[in-house]
Formats: structure tokens, sequence, C-alpha cells
């Protein structure tokens, strides 16, 4: 599914490069730790759990839960038509991950349901990894 709205730019710091090329290649991969197996949302330069600087980029399976959500109904950020959802979903893989949610919403509580990644071409600007119910 493609979007043509306005979107905003990108902030990327030095170590989210490589996240966002694999995303336009169709893949969401993560740091994953050499010493330990942590994987680790937001990249970094070292492992949270055992301070290792090795690491991996490895694909992530992208099912979850969500943990939180929240609706906002004043538009902030333009692309984002009010009322919209944001999400923090744990994926199995153990980081947790700040998005929204694509198709339907939960019509119940939101806590706790499974969901899958997707990837979400923004126009000609980026694709962003989003989340639908399981």
């Amino acid at each position: 599914m493609s979007d043509e709205r306005s979107f905003p730019d990108r902030v990327l710091g030095f170590y989210d490069v490589p996240m966002w090329q694999h995303l336009e290649e169709g893949a969401f991969k993560l740091q994953r730790c050499e010493a330990c197996g942590a994987f680790r949302y937001p990249p970094g330069p070292v492992c949270h759990d055992c301070l290792s600087p090795e690491s991996q980029w490895t694909e992530v399976g992208g099912g979850g839960e969500i943990l939180s959500h929240a609706t906002f109904h004043k538009g902030y950020l333009p692309g984002y038509e009010t009322p919209y959802s944001v999400v923090a979903v744990r994926l199995d893989e153990g980081p947790i991950v700040v998005s929204n949610i694509e198709g339907a919403e939960p019509a119940d509580d939101w806590i706790g349901r499974r969901v899958s990644l997707v990837l979400v071409p923004r126009g000609d600007a980026y694709v962003l990894p989003r989340f639908q119910l399981a």
C-alpha cells in the first residue's frame, strides 16, 4: 500500500542508517549481539546487556505483542491524519518498537494483542515498519 501524503523527513543518527537501508530492501533487521545474542533497538554502539561492541544485522520475524497504545486527536506531524494510534510493541525477539497500526484497530482491549510487521512505503520518501493485527 503506497501513500502519497507528505511525511516528515527522518532524522537519522549514525547507527540508524543500516536499519533504514535494510527496510528499503524489504527486510526489518536489528543489531544482534555476537557475544550474548541480545537484539538491540534502537541501534547503538554496544550491547545493552553485556556491553560488547560486536553485532550483526539480523532479520527479525516481525511478530509481537502490544504493550501500550495511545490515540492522538491533535495533529503534530504532516502526513498523519487525526485521529491516529501509536503502539508500543514488544517484538518476539525482545526489543520494544514504537510505531503505528495499519488497517483495522482492536475494537476492545489493545494490551496483549498479537501483531505482525508490515513494511509500508511512503511514496518516494521511505519505508516505515508498521504493525497489523495478527
